[in-house]
């Protein structure tokens, strides 16, 4: 019924190794077993993925609609509890859910369009106003599942190791981004909120759609404050403002877009930037390092 793209299967043995080949092996039969189960059938395009996911595009009786798929493991499950606590509400319907085969089926928006065809500062206040409107109240199912993480766990592993991080890497940060960033990050640690928060929202994920102009995908979840998800969309605008008056310029527009407090989204901006950073460098990017530390660079003040 499907053929799973190659390229897919090599990101996802690059990531994962051979734990994820039986999996990769089964997913022809796993949608044929879903797509009856959901009386669904695949339209003949072919299957979309990114590094983590595989969305089948099928067609019901209620019409299009997309088929999930992910590797099994926590994220998938947080995803299907967060799309169930938004309820469509700012992202993408959830139309039905197979927790045991890491699965979900959700209306279809255009994948050809997202915030990336806007500009910059336009994408940028659309998801202001969604990061608000997605930050609310986990569900009780979340907290009793335990997959989605506390970002007051997340901001004290920054604090913690940032600097050992920095040793094996040969020390690429500047001491004074390291420092503010460990600062920052142990401050935000004791204070994080308790509300549900997509922290994945960069203009890649934000796709056009009938029911609503704009709604978010991949939901990749986490539990604390909404400015977490502020530094995603400096990470992938910041190639397109004018220097570090345009980077604040970004930063202010999500902001005030979304009614988020100034000074933790600075904050979380700097930590998340060397986190990433880091991260980066020991997985062989060579791009984002430099993009985290422009972003850097214009958010503290001068040496």
């Amino acid at each position: 019924m499907i053929t799973v793209p190659p390229a897919y299967v090599e990101r996802q043995t690059q990531r994962n190794g051979d734990v994820v080949g039986a999996w990769l092996a089964s997913l022809p039969d796993l949608v044929r077993r879903l797509c009856a189960q959901w009386r669904v059938r695949p339209t003949g395009e072919p299957p979309l993925h990114g590094d983590e996911n595989l969305v089948v595009p099928v067609l019901g009786t209620d019409g299009p609609a997309m088929l999930k798929l992910g590797p099994p493991g926590p994220a998938v499950l947080a995803e299907i509890a967060g799309l169930r606590a938004w309820a469509g509400r700012g992202a993408v319907a959830q139309l039905a859910a197979a927790p045991a085969d890491y699965a979900l089926l959700m209306e279809r928006l255009d994948p050809h369009r997202s915030l990336r065809d806007l500009p910059v500062y336009d994408g940028a206040s659309i998801a202001g106003e969604l990061i608000a409107r997605l930050a609310v109240d986990p569900t009780d199912e979340m907290l009793r599942l335990g997959v989605v993480p506390r970002l007051a766990d997340i901001a004290a592993t920054i604090a913690a190791t940032a600097a050992a991080r920095d040793d094996v890497l040969g020390n690429p940060v500047p001491g004074r981004f390291l420092e503010a960033a460990r600062t920052n990050a142990g401050e935000l640690a004791p204070i994080a909120a308790d509300r549900l928060v997509h922290a994945d929202l960069h203009q890649g994920n934000v796709l056009a759609a009938t029911r609503e102009p704009w709604l978010a995908i991949d939901a990749r979840t986490v539990i604390g404050d909404p400015e977490y998800s502020v530094p995603e969309l400096l990470w992938r605008g910041v190639d397109e403002v004018d220097g570090e008056a345009g980077v604040r310029r970004l930063l202010a527009t999500v902001v005030d877009a979304g009614g988020l407090d100034a000074d933790r989204a600075r904050g979380w901006a700097i930590a998340r930037c060397v986190d990433y950073w880091l991260w980066g460098l020991a997985n062989g990017l060579t791009d984002d390092p430099v993009r985290c530390e422009r972003i850097i660079a214009a958010l503290l003040p001068s040496a």
